[in-house]
C-alpha cells in the first residue's frame, strides 16, 4: 500500500480525487480503488515541550537557570491532534511506500516530515519517501504533480530551516521572556514580560518609527526654478510654433560655496540666500550648455508573491494581510481558482509558458473588467518571469485553468483574483518605453538643470 500524507484535509481530497475508484472514506483518511490510501495531517500535529519536561526545576523561574539549551531536542503530540497521529501511526505500519504531500514550502516540508521521524519510521521505508508538490488543486494539475515525484531527501535542507526557525523561535522566546520578566520583578513589574524572535523587533521598528514621527521637527527649505522659454528653430515655420512646447522649468543646482545654507540632504535652508539668486537671474538670458537623450525601458512587474499581493492589496483595498491571507487560501482551496498561495516566488517555469493561453482565456471569461487586456495580450512574449533557476518548490501566484460564475465569489475574492490575474495577463505586454531627457543651462553664473521623460510606447502600462 502506498500512504500520501497530506499537510490538510482539503489537500487530501484533491489527491484522492484523481486516484483511482472507487473511494472509501476511513477515519481521518480516504482508501482509493487501487488500496492506496491518502491521509493527512491537521497543520503541526506536534510542538516542542516545555522547558520543566527537560528538568522539573525549570517550572519555577530562575536566573541561576538562565539559558535553557536542550541536549535533546523533544516534541509532543498537540492535544487536539493526537486522534489523527494515532490513524497516521496506525498508517504508516501498513504502508510499503509513502509519498509526502506537505505543502510547498519549508513549514509544509517539516511539518510531514517530523511525524515521519516522531512515529520511527524505519530508515529502509524512509529512504523511499518520495515528495509530492502541488501548486494547483486542479485535478489535471495534481495528475500532473503525480507523474513527478521526487525523492524526499531533496528537501532536507527546506526541512532543516523550518526546524531551525522553530528552535530559535523557543530558545529566544523561552529565555529572553524569563530574563526580562525576573528583570521586571526586580522592579516591581508583576506581569510577563513577552519576548518573540519576531515580535519584538517587529514591535522595536513600530516604536523607533513612532517616536521619530512625534519628535520630527520640520524646517523649511527653498528652491529655485527658472522659467524658461526657448525661442523657435530656424528651420520651423513660425506659425507651426507652439509656445506651449517651447516652456520648460529648470532647477537651481547650489554651488559648494552654497554649502554653509544646506542641510544633509542638500536643500537650502536660506531663504534669503534663495531670494539673491532669483534676483540674479531674473530677466536673464539661459546658455545651455548639454543636452542628454537616454532611452530606457521598463519591464512589467513580475507576478505576486504573497507579500506583494499583500502591499499592493493593502494600497488599493485597505485589505489587512490577515484578509488577503484568508481570500487566498479560499481562492485555493475552496474555489481552485489560483495556484498555491504562501510563495516567497515571483516567477514561473518555462513549461509553464505552453498554458498561458489557456489561463488567459480563463482570466477572461472570470474577470470581466479584463476583458481587453487579455484579448491585447501576446502570448509569444517570453520575459524574465519564466526562469527556472528562480522556482524552488513552489512558483508566483497565478490564476488556474479553472472558472466559474464570477458572482459566487465575496468581494473580497473578487478583489483579489482580479489583482492577481492582472498581475499575470502584464507579463504579455511589451515593455514599457521612454526617453530620460537633461538639460544643463547657465544663468548669470548659476547651474540649473532640467528633467523630462517622454513616453515613447505606453506597453504594459496601458494596464
Amino acid at each position: 500500500m502506498r500512504l500520501y500524507i497530506a499537510e490538510k484535509p482539503s489537500l487530501g481530497r484533491a489527491i484522492a480525487d484523481v486516484l483511482p475508484k472507487p473511494h472509501r472514506r476511513g477515519e481521518g483518511c480516504i482508501w482509493v480503488g487501487n488500496g492506496d490510501c491518502v491521509s493527512w495531517c491537521v497543520g503541526h500535529l506536534l510542538e516542542q515541550v516545555e522547558p520543566d519536561v527537560y528538568k522539573p526545576q525549570y517550572k519555577k523561574w530562575a536566573e541561576q537557570d538562565l539559558p535553557i539549551v536542550p541536549e535533546q531536542w523533544q516534541l509532543v503530540p498537540k492535544a487536539s491532534s493526537r486522534k489523527q497521529l494515532a490513524v497516521l501511526r496506525k498508517l504508516l505500519k501498513q504502508a510499503q511506500s509513502i509519498v509526502h504531500a506537505g505543502d510547498p514550502d519549508r513549514e509544509g516540508q517539516l511539518l510531514v516530515d517530523e511525524v515521519i521521524d516522531y512515529l520511527k519510521v524505519g530508515k529502509a521505508k524512509k529512504a523511499t519517501v518520495q515528495r509530492l508538490l502541488i501548486n494547483d488543486l486542479n485535478p489535471a494539475a495534481v495528475r500532473k504533480a503525480l507523474t513527478d515525484l521526487r525523492d524526499n531527501r531533496d528537501f532536507i535542507p527546506l526541512s532543516t530551516s523550518a526546524l531551525a526557525r522553530s528552535r530559535a523561535d523557543w530558545l529566544y522566546g523561552i529565555n529572553l521572556t524569563r530574563a526580562s520578566t525576573l528583570q521586571g520583578r526586580k522592579v516591581g513589574y508583576e506581569g510577563v514580560l513577552s519576548v518573540g524572535r519576531v515580535q519584538t523587533p517587529l514591535l522595536g521598528l513600530v516604536v523607533r518609527r513612532d517616536e521619530a514621527i512625534k519628535s520630527f521637527v520640520s524646517k523649511p527649505f527653498y528652491e529655485v526654478l527658472a522659467h524658461l522659454q526657448a525661442p523657435p528653430h530656424k528651420d520651423q515655420q513660425q506659425e507651426s510654433c507652439k509656445e506651449i512646447e517651447s516652456l520648460f522649468h529648470a532647477k537651481w543646482q547650489p554651488s559648494e560655496a552654497c554649502q554653509p545654507h544646506m542641510d544633509e540632504e542638500g536643500r537650502v535652508l536660506s531663504r534669503a540666500l534663495a531670494e539673491n539668486v532669483v534676483g540674479r537671474i531674473s530677466g536673464q538670458s539661459a546658455e545651455v550648455t548639454a543636452v542628454q537623450h537616454k532611452p530606457g525601458r521598463q519591464a512589467p512587474p513580475l507576478p505576486y508573491s504573497l507579500s506583494a499581493l499583500q502591499i499592493d492589496a493593502a494600497k488599493r483595498f485597505a485589505m489587512s494581510a490577515q484578509q488577503v491571507l484568508d481570500g487566498c487560501q479560499s481562492l485555493y482551496e475552496k474555489h481552485k481558482l489560483i495556484t498555491y498561495p504562501r510563495s516567497d516566488s515571483r516567477y514561473l517555469p518555462r513549461e509553464h509558458h505552453r498554458q498561458a493561453k489557456d489561463v488567459l482565456e480563463a482570466i477572461g471569461r472570470m474577470a470581466g473588467k479584463l476583458q481587453s487586456a487579455v484579448v491585447g495580450a501576446d502570448v509569444t512574449i517570453k520575459g524574465k518571469v519564466w526562469n527556472d533557476a528562480k522556482v524552488k518548490a513552489h512558483h508566483a501566484i497565478i490564476p488556474t485553468l479553472k472558472t466559474m460564475p464570477p458572482d459566487q465569489l465575496s468581494s473580497h475574492e473578487a478583489k483579489l483574483y482580479e489583482l492577481i490575474a492582472r498581475q499575470y495577463i502584464l507579463q504579455f505586454y511589451p515593455h514599457h518605453t521612454f526617453t530620460n531627457t537633461c538639460i544643463d543651462v547657465v544663468i548669470a553664473g548659476g547651474s540649473f538643470r532640467a528633467t523630462a521623460k517622454c513616453v515613447k510606447e505606453m506597453g504594459w502600462k496601458v494596464l
